[in-house]
């Protein structure tokens, strides 16, 4: 009974790095990441696992490549902002302190429907930061995946299964952008 779950959700989560649109869409975000002058810079926010994944891909798009990513999971940031504004503005008023026009926004929630990254992409807008590129999962007609410039959709309900999806693509972006550096077997 386990090996037939094993092969189900393997095939499952296989089927979604393999989607065609998905690799047009890390193409994409590999290049206006690439494209990001000095004076800007990256920023990415998530909830929970989300938020381990933004970590994850801010420290290693800095360290691979050179090009800044800024990601406040802080503790003490967040329960500031939290406390003073509203656990659903803390990424909005974290946009507003940190963030400069022309930046590049990246946005996770599994479901597409976190109020405080659907916050984001509003003050990321009023900011005027060049991109926003989303990743969510769940129901296809989440509010998150309509707010973005370039949004990965996850077509699935484990969370498991979109979280490991979405570090999947963000990490293939990093390593698309600094491909002449890796040799793949």
């Amino acid at each position: 009974m386990s090996k037939l779950f094993l092969e189900k959700y393997l095939k499952s989560f296989t089927d979604i790095i393999e989607d065609q649109k998905q690799s047009h869409n890390i193409l994409k975000i590999s290049n206006i990441i690439k494209k990001i002058n000095k004076k800007n810079k990256v920023m990415i926010f998530g909830n929970g696992g989300s938020a381990a994944i933004a970590s994850h891909f801010s420290v290693d798009l800095t360290k691979n490549t050179n090009i800044r990513c800024l990601n406040l999971n802080e503790h003490s940031l967040i329960t500031c902002f939290a406390n003073d504004y509203g656990y659903e503005k803390w990424v909005e008023k974290s946009i507003f302190f940190y963030g400069e026009k022309n930046d590049v926004l990246i946005l996770i929630s599994s479901s597409g429907q976190s109020k405080n990254i659907l916050n984001g992409v509003k003050a990321a807008k009023k900011k005027g930061f060049s991109k926003i590129i989303t990743l969510s999962g769940f129901e296809s007609n989440n509010p998150l995946k309509k707010m973005g410039d370039i949004n990965i959709w996850v077509d699935s309900k484990v969370y498991n299964i979109v979280e490991n999806a979405h570090q999947y693509f963000l990490l293939t972006c990093i390593d698309l952008i600094n491909h002449k550096k890796i040799k793949i077997k």
